[in-house]
């Protein structure tokens, strides 16, 4: 196979890996020293080594194996590809981290008293793991092959079983671990989802602008004239006047939203303006494919 060839699986493969590095260290240096809990199943691996003191990435590779397989069977290969990737990229990382805790080359954060720095890092550090893997197409396996299987053989939402899974983990948890620290869990969970959005999303948000005005092909010009952005005229109908108008569509940094407004307004006060939230924007002027 040529190098070319190699390139693209290996732009995937390799952040995957990154994700999982990150995610393990999260795990090993916030959550498990300070006895917080995480959601599916590398929540369980969390409840085994409190319990009964079994190693995570020993857990984490027993639980998972079979899930991947009926993964495989059931979702078919292609998909579960990536997924395991994560997998054993998360069981050797967390083996890996774990010797050089071991060892004394890695001190975990432990605190006694500052549990909410705890959980902030820990969110963020779980969070950037996981945005970065399942931005790339992988998984780390667990409730995420549960929940796709469940979507796939009876028409449940993902979002839901995954949701449901980690009540019953967290849950069960409060046999093990005090109440407060779950408190503090739900703290690490919100950060570690606003984290992982972001990256999903893309760290390069932008504003979209639909204009509805009598002079959009004017507006259009201006903008393309002074701000160097592409605008799309898209034909339009007035439902209450039923005459045909244009609507101007543009793509504008966030930096560049109160000059496009002044063109607007310069051009057609009695405008309307649509302003919306993008994320990752391709192309000219933005990041490039």
């Amino acid at each position: 196979m040529s190098s070319t060839k190699w390139f693209a699986p290996m732009k995937m493969v390799l952040p995957i890996i990154l994700g999982a590095a990150i995610y393990a260290f999260g795990l090993l240096y916030f959550i498990i020293p300070n006895q917080l809990m995480e959601g599916g199943v590398t929540g369980i691996t969390v409840l085994l080594n409190y319990a009964f003191a079994i190693p995570p990435a020993l857990s984490t590779l027993l639980l998972n194996i079979p899930l991947f397989l009926i993964g495989w069977k059931i979702l078919g290969g292609k998909q579960m590809i990536y997924t395991g990737v994560g997998i054993a990229s998360l069981t050797l990382f967390l083996w890996l981290f774990e010797k050089m805790i071991h060892a004394g080359w890695i001190t975990p954060f432990q605190t006694e008293r500052d549990y909410i720095l705890a959980s902030l890092y820990a969110g963020v550090t779980l969070g950037a793991g996981l945005g970065i893997v399942f931005r790339f197409g992988g998984t780390t396996g667990g409730s995420d092959i549960i929940a796709r299987i469940c979507n796939r053989k009876f028409g449940w939402s993902m979002g839901q079983v995954i949701l449901g899974i980690d009540i019953i983990i967290i849950g069960a948890s409060l046999f093990f671990i005090p109440r407060e620290r779950i408190l503090y869990t739900f703290v690490a969970v919100f950060i570690s989802s606003k984290v992982i959005d972001f990256i999903q999303e893309g760290a390069y948000a932008a504003k979209a602008f639909t204009i509805i005005s009598d002079h959009a092909p004017e507006i259009a010009d201006l903008i393309t004239v002074e701000m160097e952005r592409g605008v799309t005229l898209i034909p339009a109908i007035g439902a209450y006047s039923k005459q045909a108008k244009h609507m101007a569509y543009c793509v504008v940094a966030r930096h560049e939203i109160r000059r496009l407004n002044e063109i607007v307004k310069s051009i057609d006060p009695r405008a309307f303006v649509i302003i919306n939230d993008v994320h990752d924007v391709l192309g000219e002027g933005f990041k490039e494919t």
